[in-house]
């Protein structure tokens, strides 16, 4: 199979829960907005991402991931185009990718067109939450020292 070089991350950064590999950045989260207006008039609605088992993250950007093939599947917001995303490092699957979404409207055939209302999603990365893991980097100052109460001071 060959070597695995994993990117490193610097900052605040979500991990894979089964092997620890750095996945995204959390400045990389699509901050969540009440209504983004791409034109005059279409406005996207942001909501939260759910998968089958609870909530999901969409980001902007994913490192150390590997992309399966590109599939259409019916989710709540209508059809999108996606591939699964899986962890480099263990194969674990962690979420999916938007590669567009597509609405389907029927006449005499059977038509794909895009919603622009779901074009914001093209391109970046859902990872469910329970398969990642947030990484806590605590500073730690190696030269402050404990301070004495005013008590201890007296004596």
């Amino acid at each position: 199979m060959g070597r695995v070089f994993l990117v490193e991350l610097e900052g605040r950064s979500y991990r894979c829960r089964y092997c620890h590999s750095p996945l995204a950045l959390a400045d990389d989260v699509v901050s969540r907005v009440s209504s983004l207006s791409l034109s005059l008039d279409v406005v996207v609605y942001a909501c939260s991402f759910n998968c089958s088992r609870g909530r999901a993250y969409l980001f902007n950007n994913a490192v150390n991931v590997s992309v399966g093939p590109t599939e259409e599947r019916t989710m709540i917001s209508g059809l999108h185009s996606v591939s699964d995303v899986f962890c480099c490092c263990c194969g674990q699957i962690l979420g999916w990718k938007y590669v567009s979404s597509l609405y389907l409207f029927t006449s005499a055939f059977l038509v794909t067109a895009y919603d622009k209302t779901q074009k914001y999603k093209e391109g970046k990365f859902v990872l469910e939450r329970w398969r990642i893991a947030e990484e806590v980097t605590e500073e730690v100052n190696l030269d402050a020292r404990l301070a004495l109460s005013d008590a201890e001071n007296a004596q």
